[in-house]
């Protein structure tokens, strides 16, 4: 097991499968203990500290709706209870759904919004308290969407946009703190959520590495590469950015 976050803790949110649980597992592997966030997943959670454990790992399952105020202030204290304080939050819990301007209801646009916008404010506002004199990283998750929406993804490309945002005002408000926020904008990544919407093998799939560059879809550890190097002393002299881990795409 290498070590380059021995001794570090890190609040993964939206961790029991897909991106989140790939980055978990990257963040471990580097010797990180985690805490593995979810909201409904309990299987998928506790299989991915199951895993991280197998390996010589150290992680816990916590669950909590990041959109909720009171949820995110008991998963940093279970954070501070079983591990100490936090040094790494990644924002990785999100929803999507794509749908036409004329079926956009006002309920699908806060649900994605405050899970997706409001959720990371929250998380960030109380990883912020906890981080102490040291500082921390905060890596939100982003999509290539931000700044290249498809037909029927406005409400989703548009939270996203926000995290663009979002990362570069906290950036600029949390740097004296020595608290580093970043993005990483994902393309087309092949996850259970990719799978469930019917995208994998289909003709939008076909579209999509059409216009990778590299020539085929994302897989999770391709995301959780960049996030072990954003949570690292290897990027000590980046935030404000938004790094595309899209294969090309854009």
């Amino acid at each position: 097991m290498s070590s380059k976050l021995k001794g570090k803790v890190a609040v993964v949110t939206g961790a029991s499968k897909g991106i989140g649980a790939a980055i978990a597992k990257s963040l471990a592997g580097e010797g990180a203990s985690i805490v593995i966030n979810y909201s409904s997943d309990a299987q998928g959670a506790y299989k991915v500290a199951g895993d991280i454990e197998a390996a010589g790992g150290n992680a816990v399952a916590v669950k909590a709706d990041v959109a909720k105020a009171a949820d995110v202030a008991h998963l940093f204290a279970e954070t501070k209870k079983v591990f100490g304080t936090p040094d790494i939050l990644v924002n990785n819990a999100g929803v999507f759904k794509f749908f036409p301007l004329e079926d956009t209801a006002e309920e699908e646009f806060h649900r994605q919004f405050n899970i997706n916008v409001l959720g990371t404010l929250l998380a960030t506002k109380e990883a912020v308290k906890h981080f102490g004199d040291k500082g921390g990283s905060v890596i939100n998750l982003s999509s290539v969407v931000s700044r290249n929406p498809l037909p029927g993804s406005a409400v989703y490309a548009s939270t996203k946009g926000a995290i663009d945002t979002l990362t570069e005002a906290l950036a600029v408000e949390l740097a004296g703190r020595r608290i580093r926020v970043n993005a990483i904008a994902p393309g087309g990544t092949e996850t259970e959520g990719t799978h469930a919407m019917g995208m994998v093998g289909s003709d939008f799939e076909k579209d999509i590495v059409a216009k990778t560059p590299l020539g085929r879809l994302g897989q999770p550890d391709d995301i959780a590469k960049v996030a072990v190097f954003l949570a690292s002393d290897d990027s000590a002299w980046l935030t404000g950015e938004r790094i595309t881990a899209s294969g090309g795409l854009r």
